[in-house]
């Protein structure tokens, strides 16, 4: 393809914008991660350091993503796909157990998540799915690509990870949205689901770990085990509640500088930057997610076609899930399920994967005005 529209062009203020808010976000993770952990490093690589190299590393995936035209990043959606796959079935064969998940393969000093890295991959392979061939009927347009996301789905469900499993449903109801559902389809859809429950839910409860089960009878019983299993999201709202309106400063924070609140670089950070900042900064945090998922939405809107469209809208479904998630289980209002916050939280693969997830919706942006093919 001859994008003779795109080359040597510099940013425009969309562009600009864009970039500006992601940089923004990325800045106040690197921020609370250095400021809850630069007292526990013990001679090693700080983990703000670490967070920084996975930012390069982000950033290197996002500009991949965005120098390739996506029509051809698209058509090696379903070999992506089977590569997925692949890491999904090595993590549970040889894959590196922590806190009683089995996550992440081992790459000498380094590990990853193939789960995170398979969330952008589905976005691919629906968007490919729906934009090649009009799609009818309730077959077509929803058991066919439901099928096509059980594998991975029940993968990565038996790690166990909760959180990647409910982003795959996220992304995959949202592609339903987007190519739309007639309502003779759409009943049919729930009374399929209805009928299934029972041993959908016996298969995804018999799934979880004990402490994972444990997590989600806390959220039904806020009172049950605040000492044990309750422990985490009893002190992540204490935390966030410490806060009030102005924040403690940096450093500030009691919950996070004394330890009181477990995985405040990670899954937790939300609840780290609520006690430091206070309430407006939160608000001010939301009002960057909520700019990054407005110019976001404006790019799906205005894409050029039907994959561009399908692919920002899959992108938009897995950062504001993530985002609704993590915030709303930090807060107490859902159950804890460990889900990292984008662009904030502690983990290479998760920002890599955000950021390359980022640079796919600016390429979208940038080839809505090419000339040729």
């Amino acid at each position: 393809m001859i994008d003779r529209v795109n080359e040597g062009r510099g940013l425009d203020s969309f562009e600009r914008m864009f970039l500006a808010v992601i940089v923004a976000i990325l800045s106040i993770g690197v921020l609370s991660i250095y400021s809850v952990t630069y007292a526990q490093q013990g001679g090693r690589v700080p983990l703000y350091a670490k967070q920084l190299i996975w930012i390069l590393m982000g950033g290197a995936a996002f500009v991949a993503m965005l120098v390739f035209d996506y029509h051809k990043i698209s058509r090696l959606s379903y070999l992506l796909y089977a590569i997925v796959l692949v890491l999904l079935v090595v993590v549970l064969v040889a894959g590196k157990t922590s806190r009683g998940a089995q996550r992440w393969i081992p790459i000498g000093p380094f590990a990853f998540q193939p789960s995170e890295f398979a969330k952008l991959v589905l976005i691919l392979v629906l968007a490919s799915y729906y934009a090649n061939a009009p799609r009818h009927g309730w077959l077509q347009r929803v058991v066919l690509p439901g099928l096509i996301m059980m594998p991975g789905l029940l993968l990565i469900l038996k790690q166990p990870d909760l959180g990647s499993g409910l982003s795959f449903l996220a992304i995959y109801a949202a592609m339903l949205l987007v190519v739309g559902m007639r309502s003779k389809a759409l009943g049919v859809l729930l009374l399929f689901s209805l009928m299934l429950f029972p041993f959908a839910w016996e298969a995804v409860w018999g799934s979880l770990h004990h402490y994972q089960r444990d997590r989600i009878m806390t959220f039904v019983d806020p009172a049950h085990d605040p000492g044990g299993k309750g422990y985490h999201g009893l002190q992540s709202r204490i935390a966030i509640g410490s806060g009030e309106l102005l924040g403690k400063g940096l450093y500030g924070g009691t919950q996070s500088q004394l330890k009181f609140l477990p995985e405040g670089h990670t899954d937790f950070v939300f609840a780290v930057f609520a006690e430091e900042w206070g309430f407006l900064g939160v608000l001010v945090l939301l009002a960057l997610f909520l700019g990054l998922m407005m110019l976001s939405l404006e790019i799906a809107m205005k894409a050029k076609d039907v994959l561009g469209a399908l692919l920002a809208a899959g992108v938009i479904a897995m950062i504001g899930f993530c985002v609704a998630v993590n915030i709303g289980m930090t807060a107490g209002m859902l159950p804890i399920v460990g889900i990292p916050l984008p662009l904030m939280s502690y983990g290479g693969s998760a920002t890599v994967s955000i950021m390359a997830a980022l640079g796919l919706l600016l390429n979208i942006k940038r080839r809505r005005l090419t000339l040729f093919y």
